[in-house]
């Protein structure tokens, strides 16, 4: 997948590294159980998080993870996951994921929100990632112990948590001014949706729709509104990973998307990962996931 016999020997490794966290852990591959939180005024530590409420609903709320050395401040990484937008799936599912990356010295905030077939949906579900990423400037940052470098936040996510987090960025990065609280460094989107317009059009996630509460004929104001491709971030990098293999988010969503940044003046870089489909994101053992944590700290170490 690398190109090289040492980029593939150097995959395998960090393969073999994600393998042992989920084992010593106890996370499953695609829905890892919610790690043990300690108890308030207890430190996080990149094993056992501490979960702070962003909001007064029931799934506004996050886990924050800390590395176990250093008094910071750290930069931050804001995970936002995936699962067609749905009550089904929570932010159990990067976990682990939050655990690998926080072992290499930087905070992860790997957030929940209210979801389609609970309290979510339209407009409810896309504007808690918004104050779930302000909340860092506020409550997070004090429960944190003032450790987090709000001048370096990294945001990322998987599929329906692609479109969250390329929408988040969107709304906190079209204009970025030096004043204000959280400054938004990168996007590294996997297999995210980014044209919801296409996706319903082309049949390839009809969740859409659920999200939205109609059609694109139907509700057409929510779907300009809702998508990231519409609303670009500006002056932030941004990676887009898709399995050339993803049979349940057209690749085409990430190409015309890294396109459209570029041209907006954003730096980008397209990977298309060969064999891989939509889920293996998903899996903290798997190669797709080593090549995405790869890229979040590349994208965290270009603005150290």
């Amino acid at each position: 997948m690398l190109g090289t016999r040492r980029g593939r020997l150097r995959a395998l490794a960090v393969t073999a590294v994600f393998a042992a966290v989920a084992l010593t852990t106890g996370y499953g591959a695609v829905e890892p159980a919610t790690p043990a939180v300690f108890a308030a005024g207890a430190p996080a530590t990149p094993e056992t998080p501490l979960r702070i409420g962003y909001g007064n609903a029931a799934d506004t709320y996050g886990d924050l993870y800390l590395p176990a050395s250093g008094s910071g401040p750290f930069p931050v990484v804001v995970l936002v996951h995936g699962g067609s937008w749905a009550q089904y799936r929570t932010l159990a599912q990067f976990a682990s994921q939050s655990t690998a990356l926080a072992q290499q010295g930087v905070a992860v905030w790997n957030i929940e929100y209210r979801r389609v077939n609970g309290a979510g949906g339209w407009p409810v579900t896309l504007t808690d990632v918004e104050q779930a990423v302000d909340a860092l400037a506020t409550v997070v940052q004090q429960r944190s112990g003032r450790r987090l470098d709000l001048r370096r936040v990294h945001l990322a996510g998987h599929s329906a948590g692609g479109h969250l987090a390329a929408w988040a960025a969107g709304r906190l990065a079209a204009n970025p001014d030096a004043r204000q609280a959280v400054r938004i460094r990168s996007l590294t989107v996997l297999a995210g949706v980014l044209d919801p317009v296409l996706a319903v059009r082309n049949g390839r996630d009809a969740a859409v729709r659920k999200l939205l509460g109609g059609g694109p004929d139907e509700v057409p104001d929510r779907y300009l509104e809702a998508s990231p491709i519409e609303h670009l971030p500006r002056g932030i990098h941004i990676s887009a990973l898709h399995g050339e293999a993803d049979r349940v988010v057209d690749v085409e969503q990430s190409r015309r998307y890294v396109g459209a940044a570029r041209r907006a003046g954003n730096t980008t870089d397209l990977q298309i990962l060969p064999g891989v489909g939509h889920a293996e994101f998903t899996a903290p053992a798997s190669a797709a996931w080593a090549t995405a944590w790869k890229t979040i700290l590349d994208n965290v170490a270009r603005e150290r």
